[in-house]
């Protein structure tokens, strides 16, 4: 199923090649089987974001390229459970606001909706789940964490300021009226929709300048969730296939000896799984002594697969997938990105 919307958003934004593989390659929400021409509702642009943002990612991780396009070779296709992203909530951030701020003005005008508050004490963040109310099992959610410099050494706070004080704010005025058009009215007019989309996927990057290395590695010594913001930025951590069962797939993967992590991570409820490669490494640049600059081996991004069992509700009297995350789960799933620090 195509939603021309949706597709006319994308070619626009990515090209007709990768358009195509986008919808070969995910399963599309059935509540966007119907659409009106040329006016585009929240629920549509938030598919079009998460379809291109799941594209950003395959391009930062071969590990989740070469699965998605094996997965497409034997006849499959990929479930987009989710898409996580890390954030620092600091007062000297630049122009761009402080941790989920930045993000959440975007995903409320496009319809989604706190789904879950998850302490990640052992990592001095939080990190909070976003469901889409139009179709909450069928739209990616999002997991957006904040990390907490105040938890951690002055020298560390300093080293953060030193990182993120250059931030500029990737939404312009004109998107930011978009978005408030769209969350008043719950959709707008396609072309509006398409100059809005690309300033929408944008913020998901780094927004501050080329950290130095001197700053690197103090944040490296008492974070690495902190190392990786100072190179990656609020860019897609992961990106998550639903499946429908992940242990098997945990030891097929190994046996094809992709790198993945040692154990599946479980939930305190007992229905929601989690494993996944670790980290694809990227070389980035950083300043050196005397302004020049020196290029590092260090973590990127990675893919992730999740199963979710159903329970059954009550109040509707029928089985539901449990869209819930765990804290203990999130927490051994960002060690994906540690191991590779350097």
């Amino acid at each position: 199923m195509r939603n021309s919307n949706v597709e006319r958003l994308l070619l626009k934004l990515l090209g007709p090649a990768k358009t195509e593989a986008l919808f070969t390659t995910l399963k599309f929400p059935s509540a966007l089987a119907d659409w009106e021409d040329g006016t585009v509702t929240r629920a549509e642009l938030a598919q079009a974001m998460n379809m291109a943002l799941f594209e950003d990612l395959l391009e930062r991780s071969p590990n989740g390229r070469a699965y998605t396009t094996e997965t497409i070779a034997n006849g499959g296709s990929v479930y987009f459970d989710h898409g996580a992203l890390r954030t620092v909530r600091w007062e000297n951030n630049g122009a761009l606001p402080p941790g989920e701020a930045a993000f959440t003005r975007i995903l409320r005008p496009l319809g989604f909706r706190l789904n879950g508050r998850y302490p990640l004490d052992k990592l001095g963040m939080t990190g909070r789940a976003y469901a889409h109310e139009d179709a909450p099992d069928e739209i990616a959610q999002f997991f957006v964490s904040e990390l907490h410099p105040e938890r951690f050494s002055s020298e560390f706070q300093q080293a953060v300021t030193n990182v993120v004080h250059s931030s500029k704010d990737p939404l312009t005025p004109l998107a930011v009226s978009q978005l408030w058009e769209l969350e008043r009215e719950g959709s707008i007019a396609i072309d509006a929709a398409h100059k809005l989309l690309p300033v929408i996927v944008g913020a998901f990057a780094r927004q501050h300048d080329l950290p130095s290395e001197a700053d690197y590695e103090v944040l490296l010594r008492e974070s690495a969730e902190m190392a990786w913001i100072a190179t990656e930025g609020n860019a897609f951590n992961h990106a998550t296939d639903r499946v429908e069962d992940v242990f098997t797939l945990s030891d097929e993967e190994k046996g094809k000896g992709r790198p993945m992590k040692p154990e599946v991570e479980r939930s305190r409820s007992g229905r929601v799984f989690q494993t996944a490669y670790r980290a694809d490494t990227v070389e980035r640049q950083f300043r050196s002594t005397g302004d020049k600059l020196v290029t590092r081996t260090v973590p990127g991004s990675f893919y992730e697969f999740i199963t979710r069992k159903r329970t059954f509700d009550q109040a509707s009297r029928s089985w539901v997938t449990d869209l819930r995350f765990d804290a203990g789960n999130a927490q051994g799933i960002f060690k994906m990105t540690a191991n590779a620090a350097q």
